[in-house]
């Protein structure tokens, strides 16, 4: 017979009680259960065979069932897809553990609980939309918690960006001091990569974010580039036989391919279904192209030397932020490209800050991230900025601060192959270039002289209600002069 056991009945029943054969009778009824919580203990001893044993009685209180509604994540996003479940019906979880990953058109978030208890329900399944206000779990709280209001507040305001939702790709993992030190320092979570055990974000990440936040050189750190497959071996060539003097077979045709599929068909979710959108807003705007190819021999000269000293603080150099820098230097003298129209074009809103985005091939899908205020920066910050972009974007964990807010688009469509190409305006914006590989051909020189020049091609497209085609010449030009001579860039470096 254990000694603790919970006994619902009346008090002087179970006084009545006086010896254990009794006892082990009425333990058999129904009267007798296990109760999950155990409150207001009261014990009573029991005489029986010269022995005394303490019997406890208590009441059984559960917490509420709390529906844990999905928040307003911004944006005026108003339904998400389901992308993984972190916990399973029965699972306890604490504040702050990851319950699932939803995306929308724009971002993926990790939704994270804010009361500690057991998981009742799941009201989604895998690649279900889940719409925002609506629950998405049940909560059976511990005692004690109150079901919290709803806020539905903006990401550029919410607290919740460090606490129940976190704007990016994988699970959270960080401490609540950590967590407390990126709210003071007005750190999302989302734009630090964790160096701890499976991705885990420690304060070192929280600080070494803040020195470069402030521009304090860092110790030199690895960066992995995404480097393409190498090419194929070519395969050994056979050696023809010599004819033997029996009968020759004739050599096996090789069966043709056969597709043996079957056709499906699945809804457009997360980013595939904002591309629709975008680019159906996009085909709206009249586009006016203009083509032209930069010698960048000088450039090439100039990354050389430079590669060596970047490198040395530990970030990598490519030609992408002598780019993006030369068009923000041209943006200044040319505003009306840094703009933005409304719907029924009848406004212009000139844009302050240079937020230039760079598209950026991903494993999910086409994003383009930007480099904010590059009117303030110098090319050493870019390619800071531009290789904290490129790591997030490797590892899925691009927010949805670093995809919002561009005002004017590179896409760097060389970096696979191709030497023009027809960008396509992301609106708001009213412009966006596409740079080509960089190629060497062979160029006539001041002398006719032939020599070797490192030459790329560019496509713009820009909005032909607002943007005509001499302001648009007459931008690139600027641009492939910075470009062809980058000691001109000095002059108007701030």
């Amino acid at each position: 017979m254990a000694a603790l056991m919970t006994v619902r009945g009346s008090f002087p029943f179970i006084r009545r009680l006086v010896s254990v054969q009794h006892l082990r009778k009425w333990c058999s009824s129904s009267r007798v259960q296990k109760a999950p919580v155990v409150r207001t203990p009261h014990s009573y001893p029991i005489s029986g065979f010269n022995q005394h044993r303490f019997f406890r009685t208590s009441y059984a209180a559960a917490g509420p069932i709390l529906q844990f509604k999905l928040s307003d994540i911004g944006e005026g996003i108003m339904e998400v897809t389901v992308k993984e479940w972190y916990v399973k019906e029965g699972d306890r979880v604490s504040q702050f553990d990851s319950i699932c990953e939803v995306q929308s058109d724009k971002a993926s978030v990790t939704i994270t609980s804010r009361y500690d208890g057991v998981i009742r329900k799941l009201y989604y399944d895998i690649d279900s939309i889940a719409l925002v206000g609506m629950p998405l779990v049940d909560i059976e709280t511990d005692g004690g918690q109150a079901p919290e209001e709803d806020v539905m507040e903006t990401p550029a305001v919410s607290q919740e960006e460090h606490t129940h939702q976190e704007i990016k790709g994988h699970k959270t993992q960080a401490t609540p001091a950590v967590r407390r030190l990126a709210m003071e320092n007005n750190i999302k979570l989302s734009e630090v990569v964790g160096t701890g055990k499976d991705g885990r974000i420690l304060k070192e990440d929280i600080l070494n974010f803040i020195a470069r936040q402030t521009g304090a050189i860092l110790p030199p750190s690895p960066f992995h580039e995404i480097q393409p497959p190498p090419p194929a071996p070519a395969a050994p060539v056979a050696k023809p036989k010599e004819m033997s003097p029996s009968p020759s077979i004739p050599a096996p045709i090789a069966p043709r391919p056969v597709f043996t599929g079957k056709d499906h068909t699945e809804p457009l979710k997360g980013f595939h279904k904002a591309m629709v959108k975008t680019m159906t807003a996009a085909l709206k705007i009249p586009h006016f192209g203009y083509k032209d190819e930069v010698d960048l021999t000088r450039l090439v000269r100039l990354r050389s030397e430079l590669k060596g000293a970047s490198e040395s603080r530990g970030v990598k150099l490519s030609y992408m932020p002598f780019f993006i820098k030369a068009a923000s230097l041209g943006l200044l003298h040319f505003p009306i490209l840094n703009a933005s129209v409304d719907e029924a074009c009848q406004n212009i809103t000139y844009k302050a800050a240079h937020n230039i985005g760079l598209a950026m091939d991903t494993t999910q899908g086409l994003l383009v991230p930007n480099v904010k205020n590059v009117q303030m920066l110098s090319v050493f910050e870019i390619a800071v900025e531009l290789n904290r972009l490129q790591s997030l974007g490797a590892s899925g964990q691009l927010g949805t601060a670093d995809l919002t807010g561009g005002t004017f688009t590179l896409s760097n469509i060389g970096s696979i192959g191709g030497t023009y190409a027809k960008p396509v305006i992301l609106p708001p914006e009213v412009a966006i270039g596409a740079l080509g590989k960089l190629q060497v051909l062979p160029r006539f020189n001041a002398n006719d002289e032939v020599v070797k020049a490192h030459i790329m091609n560019v496509s713009w497209s820009a909005d032909h209600r607002i943007i005509d085609g001499a302001t648009m010449c007459r931008f690139s030009n600027l641009w492939k002069s910075y470009l062809e001579n980058p000691g001109s860039m000095v002059l108007d470096l701030k």
